[in-house]
């Protein structure tokens, strides 16, 4: 069970509008994705979605966004040998990005951020590409940079190589945030596996008979909470590109790395 309320947002349009005046320029969205996979046998279904939800909140809570409710069914195909898992295509996805931007786009919410709390989402990345060709202000967050930076901060120990599923980052977040929702068993479910070249092929069955790859025995409540904290620090970069007016020249706004305006589409 969830709190509708860690998912939900409760905005009204008024609120929307007022923030846009308050922002002086474009109204940004921000828009979490997540998934419906397994996570192990001590984590929700639901961790990529609660993930990109805490992410989005702790932005919403900083920035003057317009923060949407996720999208909390996603493109979970190498997880698809574990009961529950449960996924659409990669055209569905983009499909409903693109969708959901566009109807911003007719509302007067000119940007969209989509954050994304799944590694298998990888139709994200040519949704922003080409939306941001067709002169759309969109980004995607965080990037691999952002990730690590956050890792850095944060003291968490595994490289994000070996962190890959329901390891320390997405267990110390959901200690930070939802505690309630960790079972018992993520501090005796330790596992690497590093070499993945064959993941797209066999899935994570081939590598995992828990589902777990990582290190989640390592995770804690505060890594999760200073976790959170570095994205929210590195999010001011990515708020800077889509609502600067050098957008529409293609120029690096200043305070925005070349690497994260690469990345934000």
């Amino acid at each position: 069970m969830m709190s509708s309320s860690s998912l939900v947002p409760t905005d009204t349009t008024a609120d929307v509008r007022a923030r846009g005046t308050r922002a002086g320029g474009p109204q940004v969205a921000v828009l979490p994705v997540g998934s419906y996979e397994q996570h192990g046998p001590y984590l929700p279904l639901a961790t990529d979605t609660l993930v990109a939800c805490a992410i989005s909140r702790e932005i919403a809570a900083a920035y003057p966004v317009h923060l949407l409710p996720p999208v909390t069914i996603a493109c979970s195909h190498e997880h698809a040998a574990w009961p529950g898992t449960v996924s659409i295509s990669a055209t569905t996805l983009h499909a409903m990005v693109r969708d959901i931007a566009a109807s911003l786009r007719r509302s007067g919410v000119e940007a969209l951020v989509v954050v994304n709390g799944h590694g298998g989402n990888y139709v994200l990345g040519n949704v922003v590409q080409e939306s941001t060709a067709a002169g759309h202000r969109m980004a995607l967050f965080p990037a691999m940079e952002d990730w690590e930076a956050a890792r850095e901060r944060a003291g968490v120990e595994t490289s994000l190589l070996s962190d890959m599923h329901a390891g320390e980052i997405e267990t110390s977040i959901l200690l930070h945030c939802h505690p309630e929702l960790v079972r018992p068993g993520h501090e005796t479910t330790d596992f690497l596996a590093d070499d993945r070249r064959h993941l797209l092929s066999l899935g994570m069955s081939a590598y995992t008979d828990s589902g777990v790859i990582g290190r989640p025995s390592l995770a804690s409540a505060t890594k999760g909470k200073e976790l959170l904290a570095g994205f929210v620090h590195s999010f001011g970069a990515y708020f800077s590109l889509v609502t600067s007016d050098a957008w529409d020249t293609g120029t690096v706004p200043p305070g925005t790395s070349s690497a994260t305006a690469s990345s934000a589409g």
